[in-house]
């Protein structure tokens, strides 16, 4: 499929498209006059990629999602390296729900300490 069908059928832009080609992310055979042909697969792939973003996921990131998929896993978090990443980022969220726990308990100190 062209690049727009693929941006119209996954919701994405064009030009994210690019950007995610440019960075590995999507595969794309170029037909005689130039254009990006995608398979169908594509899709699952870009879905992948919106749904982990929308997850506070960076790029960088991705890649083992996409990768586990490209190996014909049904998801793209099921392989070693996809986990991996799930613990760190889990870990990070961890931390920093700790640090925002914190935060609260100390306005909340003094709030009541304001009412005294």
């Amino acid at each position: 499929m062209l690049i727009g069908e693929l941006a119209r059928r996954s919701g994405a832009t064009t030009r994210t498209l690019r950007y995610y080609e440019s960075h590995g992310l999507l595969h794309a055979r170029r037909s005689a006059n130039g254009y990006r042909d995608y398979d169908e697969s594509e899709l699952r792939v870009v879905a992948e990629i919106r749904g982990l973003l929308a997850t506070g996921f960076v790029l960088h990131d991705i890649r083992p999602f996409v990768d586990c998929l490209r190996a014909g896993n049904v998801s793209g978090d099921v392989c070693p390296d996809s986990k991996t990443v799930l613990r760190r980022k889990l870990a990070e969220v961890d931390e920093c729900m700790r640090q925002l726990s914190a935060v609260r308990e100390r306005l909340q100190a003094q709030l009541e300490a304001s009412w005294r």
